[in-house]
């Protein structure tokens, strides 16, 4: 499935990739479906992917580890270490995939209006070269697919 549009995605410099969402629901609810393992399992990944492993330790300098498992039962590892922790407006951590070079930090900010939330995610990478890979991984459909799910989610809980 490709991006429906309801992502934006914008390069405003040569290593970070900016990520845009509106969600019909509350800043404290999608806050909380980040950082929340019991509904972090419930959406994270794109379609066909579940997430095998969650491991949240939401704390400055806490880390967290996932695992997800996808139809063909390919694995991909990520992880990383939270820097602030600032709900339910949002965080800043790091991030780190088991078979992608580099590390990047991830800026979460969470704007609610009217019962709807934005959600901007700026991902920061140490190289130009590093955010190109990303982008050409198919992350934006991937994370497209999640955002879906998760929108999903929010609708049901």
């Amino acid at each position: 499935m490709k991006n429906t549009g309801t992502l934006k995605i914008t390069t405003p410099n040569d290593n970070e990739i900016v990520m845009t969402r509106v969600f019909n629901a509350p800043q404290k609810l999608v806050f909380d479906a980040f950082t929340k393992p019991e509904l972090l399992k419930r959406w994270f990944g794109p379609h066909g992917w579940s997430l095998d492993v969650c491991e949240v330790d939401l704390k400055v300098g806490g880390k967290f580890r996932f695992v997800m498992v996808g139809p063909d039962g390919a694995r991909m590892g990520m992880g990383g270490v939270y820097r602030e922790i600032n709900a339910p407006t949002g965080s800043v951590h790091t991030e780190a995939f088991d078979d992608y070079p580099g590390e990047s930090t991830v800026t979460t900010v969470l704007t609610e209006a009217d019962g709807k939330t934005t959600l901007t995610a700026t991902v920061r990478y140490p190289s130009e070269e590093i955010r190109d890979l990303v982008i050409m991984s198919g992350m934006e459909h991937g994370a497209a697919e999640s955002y879906d799910k998760l929108a999903s989610l929010l609708s049901e809980v």
